[in-house]
């Protein structure tokens, strides 16, 4: 071997080292303490949609959602989720922005009361829009007085609540995108005289449209999914405010078969919904 092909070699022993050494420790055996509790809490995740899979019943399936119920919820879920989505498309990214680009005092305070749905019980949201846009609530009072308008129980109220709980997923995901964002962007287009609304809808907007489009999907699956702040606020009226998650729930007192069916129905929707977010949150680096 030349002094040439000595040297080689042992350059790629060097470039080679390093990934040699990552794949001996991912050869390596996983520690027991931490094999034993992640398969159980990989069981504790998936064995209850493996138990409903099997116990769906196949064969009635078709039957069981053809109904004008079935399909009367599911339209009204479907109508219902987008509106909400629009709603928090209209109002939550402008609020996203302004907590991503703008300082001002209780900035924090802010962003954790925009937050506090996610954590907050549903039921506990219900109440809170029955007591705010109410017929008797400190907003609601004045919408009925001077515009006729009443929101609780109506598929106007289903909309309310949907967006009350959804809304958190797209701001949280559109302000991590602004915050990713370069903001040299915009400053470059404000030096060429563009304003600010000029440059947020011209070069912002392009440059956070994944971000937005990750968050509508969320926020429409989390509508979708809904069902403590609407049956609090908007009630369970078939045709004008029972939604799917809700119609799952009645027939789950008198006829558990058609229960699975519908939870298939949005169990099919949640996967889906995985498989649209696979590039941005699913593949591994």
């Amino acid at each position: 071997m030349t002094p040439f092909d000595r040297s080689g070699a042992a350059a790629g022993t060097l470039r080679g080292g390093p990934r040699r050494r990552r794949l001996r420790g991912r050869a390596r055996g996983v520690p027991l303490p931490l094999l034993v509790p992640a398969l159980i809490g990989l069981a504790f995740l998936v064995v209850p949609l493996i138990a409903l899979l099997v116990r769906a019943p196949w064969r009635s399936l078709p039957e069981l959602l053809t109904g004008a119920e079935v399909w009367e919820a599911l339209r009204l879920s479907l109508v219902c989720a987008t509106a909400a989505t629009a709603v928090s498309l209209v109002v939550g990214v402008p609020l996203a922005w302004l907590l991503a680009r703008v300082e001002f005092p209780g900035r924090g305070l802010v962003r954790a009361l925009v937050t506090l749905p996610l954590v907050l019980p549903p039921v506990v949201g219900g109440v809170a829009l029955l007591m705010a846009l109410g017929r008797n609530g400190i907003v609601g009072r004045w919408l009925d007085s001077w515009f006729g308008v009443t929101l609780p129980f109506t598929t106007a109220g289903v909309v309310i609540a949907e967006a009350f709980v959804a809304m958190p997923f797209l701001v949280i995901s559109v302000e991590g995108t602004l915050r990713a964002a370069d903001p040299r962007y915009e400053e470059a287009a404000a030096t060429l005289g563009a304003s600010r609304f000029t440059a947020f809808r011209r070069v912002t907007l392009p440059l956070i449209a994944p971000g937005i489009a990750a968050g509508a999907v969320l926020a429409w699956a989390r509508a979708l999914g809904e069902f403590g702040a609407t049956i609090t606020f908007a009630g369970n009226f078939p045709g004008r405010t029972q939604t799917m998650p809700l119609a799952v729930y009645l027939a789950l007192q008198s006829d558990p078969e058609a229960a699975i069916a519908l939870s298939l129905v949005l169990l099919a929707v949640s996967v889906a919904v995985l498989a649209g977010l696979r590039d941005r949150w699913m593949t591994a680096p």
